[in-house]
């Protein structure tokens, strides 16, 4: 073990993978950022947490199951000289799942915006820690066959994957309240879910989609919404000064 970890290699390949995990988590935190905003305030931070454990033990789970794991990889059958394997399977089962999810979620929100006396709709506690259950393994096994192909050592894909889950959950908490304080960047958010999912459908067919560009459009399309942000406060507060000034010259 120490002579392993003396090995400078070893802590390039650890800093590596820790930062690719948290790379490969963001799409999960997201996605539970807007299941838990379904949620009551005083239950949200509760599903976050039960959420990203859920989704450290599939990933540990999966990593000690390493001849179970390459076997997913392995073709299980053939349609129309097209091969699917396990790995294919769940990734396009997963992204079917995050297309339609954040469809209904997009569709939810603009019937609500169109009815302002609509009550906003809430989900279960054990709903929405299923759904996050179900988004966990695919994401899980994306990020694990991640490891097992950059690491050489398990005791190296066990740590990278804690300490990335525990920055994840960091960060989770805080990306869902600015998720939740500005509506638009939810839309936005549920847009790259439906990207996202598109990606896991042509990754389970074998049409590999470079995760840079998809990042890459994710940025960019962040990029322009905080710009819009910036703007958006700039006029909000010329209006209020305007209204202020207003005020004072009919009070004189």
């Amino acid at each position: 073990m120490i002579e392993l970890f003396s090995n400078p290699e070893t802590w390039a390949a650890l800093l590596t993978l820790i930062a690719l995990e948290i790379i490969l988590g963001i799409d999960n935190i997201v996605f539970i950022s807007i299941l838990v905003g379904e949620l009551p305030p005083q239950q949200r931070q509760r599903a976050r947490q039960l959420g990203l454990g859920l989704a450290l033990i599939m990933r540990l789970l999966l990593l000690f199951s390493l001849v179970w794991l390459i076997g997913l990889t392995a073709p299980w059958f053939t349609i129309l000289g097209m091969e699917f394997s396990g790995r294919d399977l769940i990734l396009i089962a997963g992204g079917i799942f995050l297309l339609t999810k954040s469809t209904r979620e997009i569709h939810g929100s603009l019937e609500l915006e169109a009815d302002d006396d609509h009550e906003p709709l809430r989900s279960s506690f054990t709903s929405v820690i299923l759904q996050i259950g179900v988004i966990d393994m695919v994401f899980s096994l994306d990020s694990v066959i991640t490891a097992v192909g950059l690491a050489q050592e398990l005791i190296i894909m066990v740590i990278a994957i804690i300490i990335s889950m525990l920055v994840m959950l960091l960060m989770a908490q805080p990306l869902g309240e600015f998720v939740d304080r500005n509506p638009t960047f939810k839309m936005l958010a549920l847009s790259f879910l439906i990207l996202i999912g598109s990606t896991l459908i042509a990754e389970g067919f074998e049409f590999h989609i470079p995760r840079g560009y998809v990042y890459f459009a994710m940025s960019f399309s962040l990029g322009v919404e905080f710009l819009n942000m910036i703007v958006r406060k700039r006029k909000h507060s010329k209006a209020m000064a305007l209204h202020k000034k207003i005020r004072v010259q009919e009070e004189h």
